[in-house]
């Protein structure tokens, strides 16, 4: 891929890096918080938190009118510090956890890809990372 440019997009969730951590990754939390904005929803996901594990999640709009499988294949699982994948189209994202007592700084890292703009991406993937912030500190 002739397009190495790397995206990062951050929060700070108010809950210990345990909740966080089981909020992330399973796929009952994941449903209620994996997309960008309210008339989108992602109705199905699956998680295989492993080392060559694999996980899926389908985004959709909520009119029916378009969805997409988001998915990859796991590089590196480190409980509660670090998550790396490779999505389908062979981009790689990280995820690292840093605990700060009763709060938790999550940091995505990830390869931009070329047929959207880089503000565009980062905003759609900031927004996912705000609504998983809401839904952990509501929940």
């Amino acid at each position: 891929m002739e397009n190495k440019t790397s995206i990062t997009v951050e929060t700070t969730v108010n809950a210990p890096v345990e909740k966080v951590w089981e909020f992330w990754n399973n796929p009952d939390h994941i449903t209620k918080w994996a997309f960008a904005s309210p008339d989108w929803h992602t109705p199905y996901s699956e998680n295989d938190l492993k080392v060559g594990g694999k996980f899926k999640s389908t985004m959709a709009a909520k009119d029916g009118s378009m969805s997409f499988d988001f998915g990859g294949t796991y590089t590196t699982v480190d409980q509660h510090k670090k998550i790396e994948y490779t999505m389908e189209d062979g981009r790689t994202v990280s995820i690292v956890f840093d605990a700060l007592s009763e709060q938790t700084r999550v940091t995505e890292t990830f390869d931009a890809e070329s047929t959207n703009p880089i503000e565009m991406q980062r905003g759609g993937w900031q927004a996912i990372l705000d609504n998983f912030k809401s839904y952990t500190e509501q929940s």
